[in-house]
């Protein structure tokens, strides 16, 4: 059992092994570097797959502009966004008959492969370069997602969301999406370290009970868990909304993986005090971040009532509704004008960004960033790591 500490904050991690410090300088070191970096072997979502439909969408992922659009039979196809002649955006133009995507400022035609396939013009000639790159891209568990690195993409590697496709309509809100001008690594500090609900969602995700919760974090290879319980805390808002509406007092627990490079899944619930989680009920909660740039993230969410209590279809519409409804509020309200701020701050040039303060609550963000490291180390794809020279 390693055990992980920053300023006198211990948690058990789940790995064999002995005690491991988090060296502050490193830390802070790391941070400046991740922040400028992106995994590139690996599945980024680009967009929840009822989006997609007969017109051509854009998508920008790590600094790369896409387009994305379906063939005849439904397949999803990713390219890159920019015809080879005078590199107008390609998702400006039109889906044809046979797959292929016509660019509307020549008309040339690309199909799925990224190769030229109709040149309109007289001669109708293709030339050697007239392609695009073309990128792995699949549909699983309600997503489209695409592969942005070198290496062979392995399908397994995808986290799993596997919970998405066994949610009931009726008992889940919808899929929706935002943009938010900030970096993908401090969105996933902020949902690592869920302590910041007792203050900024106080009432409705939590409150001055909820700081007194316990933090565990284990980590099976790629996967990162941070997990928060809380006993005998007063009921927050949404909660009390699924659970017995009295406003009375439970156990609460706040589970969340994390897997790279910004996959999310929320576990969290409410039930008696000293009962089994089985006989409470919550949400699971989808949290997946997509870096546009080093500037912009698309926050993709959706969540699923656990075991629900249930009072029949008219009051499961009406939480339906108003889940959705908070967790918008939530994110677009008072996580992400928190986050932008925060991101604008660490990027002006008049704030000592060098010495943070680390406390208890940052053990899992800083699992996090240590992970992050291995792999951006691992490709070479870190900011002033040598081999990214």
């Amino acid at each position: 059992m390693t055990l992980y500490r920053i300023t006198g904050a211990t948690c058990a991690a789940g790995q064999a092994g002995g005690s491991t410090e988090f060296d502050w300088l490193t830390l802070v070191r790391q941070k400046e570097e991740i922040i400028m970096s992106f995994v590139e072997n690996t599945w980024y979502m680009a967009m929840w797959a009822q989006d997609l439909k007969d017109t051509p969408v854009a998508r920008r992922i790590i600094n790369r502009p896409l387009v994305l659009f379906r063939r005849p039979q439904g397949q999803p196809v990713a390219l890159a966004d920019a015809c080879p002649h005078r590199f107008a955006p390609l998702h400006m133009g039109t889906i044809m008959g046979g797959g292929s995507i016509r660019c509307a400022y020549h008309g040339l035609q690309f199909d799925a492969s990224g190769a030229c396939v109709h040149n309109p013009h007289p001669s109708g000639r293709i030339p050697p370069l007239a392609k695009v790159r073309p990128y792995p891209v699949v549909e699983k568990h309600t997503m489209l997602w695409v592969w942005m690195g070198e290496r062979e993409p392995n399908l397994d590697d995808i986290p799993d969301f596997s919970i998405v496709d066994r949610a009931d309509p009726a008992l889940s809100a919808k899929r929706d999406f935002v943009r938010i001008g900030a970096n993908y690594v401090l969105i996933t500090e902020n949902l690592l370290d869920l302590s910041h609900a007792a203050f900024l969602h106080e009432g409705v995700l939590g409150n001055a009970d909820t700081l007194n919760g316990k933090i565990v974090v284990e980590q099976d290879g790629d996967t990162i868990w941070v997990r928060r319980s809380m006993p005998n805390v007063r009921i927050p808002g949404l909660y009390d909304l699924l659970f017995r509406r009295d406003g009375g007092r439970v156990d609460m627990w706040a589970d969340i993986r994390w897997n790279n490079p910004g996959c999310l899944l929320h576990d969290s619930g409410v039930k008696q005090p000293g009962g089994e989680r089985s006989s409470g009920t919550g949400i699971f909660g989808i949290h997946i971040l997509t870096p546009e740039s080093e500037q912009s993230t698309v926050y993709h969410f959706f969540a699923i009532r656990q075991n629900p209590l249930t009072a029949g279809a008219e009051a499961d519409e009406t939480i339906r509704n108003r889940l959705s409804e908070l967790r918008r509020h939530a994110f677009v309200e008072l996580d992400f004008p928190m986050i932008e701020a925060q991101h604008r701050m660490m990027n002006d040039p008049s704030v000592d960004t060098s010495r943070p303060a680390l406390f208890e609550i940052d053990i899992g963000p800083a699992r996090f960033q240590r992970r992050l490291t291995e792999l951006l180390k691992s490709e070479g794809s870190m900011a002033g790591s040598d081999a990214s020279r």
